[in-house]
């Protein structure tokens, strides 16, 4: 793994409490975003003390959990509140595929958080040191679109090609995606992103991550302590146009066998996969339904306890890929998407989120995001595949999909 270490070889760490700071996206200075917020509380970074590039490769979560625990354990670290995201924090983002390049984990020199009534500041250096002049918002304008690796007819051709190999008995369910772009007069700011997809999606988790920018629905693992949770989402409808619409969706969602089906794919790996880290685990019956903004997907969230001292990342480690985000069985499907997808997914459905130096975090999977590369967008959206899907439908879905980015760039419909 390359270190790259911008501050001085021993990190100076210091949170301090402040009084409650309103709007955590209005506070950051510069389009460098560094973000994960749900429901107005979180954390955001800004200016970069230490950088971290995993090597790809099948153990890069534990070689970055390791590399970590060894930056913050010699850091000189004042933390009086010792609650989840004060301290040293590093915000990170891996790719989807193990051999691809351009997982990264940035340890910001300021980091501004509120949880539980607690807010505080975290600077990371000299505090003397100056940040980088702010700079106003300005939000996306000139946009044009352009298809991404496949024309949309091209990428239902290859899900009837993946419902047949289901047919066929090769694998249960994968999970295909698809890209498009977007160009704009000028670089991106995430900012004006972020206040528009937290807005419009409170019960997201609203991320930025050098450049990758989305609220994702999906909590991959969340560690406090020795406590883990997991929220596995599978099957999903768009809203309805009503309350009686909405209502006949939602009934339909929750028993449609295809659905149930792919969703059950998703839950028993994460079980699988969690069940023997954990001394004890709570998995439910029945998924239940999650509404949000533009669609409706059947959730089960799972907790349990660890049986041993393990950072978040080492939880990750565990369950990346879920179904959800690959298919089943895993190593089939993940053959099944190199063949069709036509694209290298790059950070899109790999993990992202935080990690402190006592191993809390919250990871999600990078879905209903975008990578910003100066006034470039690339948009991803990806759909389960099983025997009963459907092409067209699949399109429409994905389509429903790239809804948030889509709103995040171009504004309301008032703008």
């Amino acid at each position: 793994m390359n270190l790259a270490v911008t501050a001085p070889d021993r990190l100076v760490v210091r949170t301090v409490p402040v009084t409650d700071p309103g709007d955590l996206i209005a506070a950051l200075p510069h389009p460098a975003a560094l973000a994960w917020i749900r429901h107005g509380e979180g954390i955001v970074g800004w200016g970069e003390a230490a950088r971290l590039h995993p090597t790809a490769g099948p153990h890069r979560f534990t070689d970055a959990a390791a590399r970590l625990r060894d930056l913050f354990a010699s850091a000189t670290i004042d933390d009086p509140l010792h609650l989840p995201g004060t301290g040293p924090v590093a915000f990170g983002a891996f790719t989807f595929d193990p051999a691809s390049p351009g997982s990264v984990l940035t340890v910001p020199r300021r980091i501004l958080g509120r949880r539980d009534g607690h807010a505080w500041l975290t600077t990371i250096g000299d505090p003397d040191d100056p940040d980088a002049p702010a700079r106003p918002m300005t939000a996306p304008t000139g946009l044009t679109w352009h298809q991404g690796a496949l024309p949309a007819h091209t990428w239902q051709q290859r899900v009837a090609t993946a419902v047949q190999r289901i047919r066929d008995g090769r694998l249960g369910k994968v999970v295909l995606a698809r890209d498009i772009t977007a160009t704009a007069d000028a670089p991106i700011d995430a900012r004006v992103l972020l206040h528009r997809l937290a807005a419009r999606y409170p019960d997201c988790y609203t991320f930025a991550v050098d450049g990758l920018v989305g609220a994702t629905p999906e909590l991959l693992v969340r560690r406090r302590g020795d406590r883990v949770d997991s929220l596995v989402l599978a099957g999903t409808t768009a809203r309805g146009t009503g309350p009686a619409d909405d209502a006949a969706r939602a009934a339909a969602l929750t028993t449609s066998p295809k659905d149930l089906h792919e969703h059950s794919y998703a839950a028993d790996m994460v079980r699988d996969a969690l069940a023997p880290l954990c001394a004890d685990l709570h998995v439910p019956d029945r998924p239940e339904l999650l509404t949000l903004a533009n669609v409706m997907h059947l959730a089960s969230a799972l907790h349990g306890r660890l049986d041993s001292d393990r950072s978040v990342l080492d939880v990750v480690a565990a369950l990346h890929p879920t179904p959800a985000v690959g298919g089943a069985p895993t190593p089939t499907a993940l053959d099944l998407i190199a063949e069709l997808e036509g694209m290298d997914r790059g950070r899109y459905a790999g993990p992202t989120g935080w990690i402190d130096a006592r191993g809390d975090g919250e990871w999600g999977i990078a879905l209903r995001c975008a990578d910003i590369d100066g006034p470039r967008a690339r948009l991803f959206a990806g759909c389960g595949i099983v025997a009963d899907s459907v092409p067209a439908d699949e399109l429409a879905e994905a389509h429903n999909k790239f809804r948030p980015m889509r709103e995040a760039l171009h504004g309301p419909p008032h703008n």
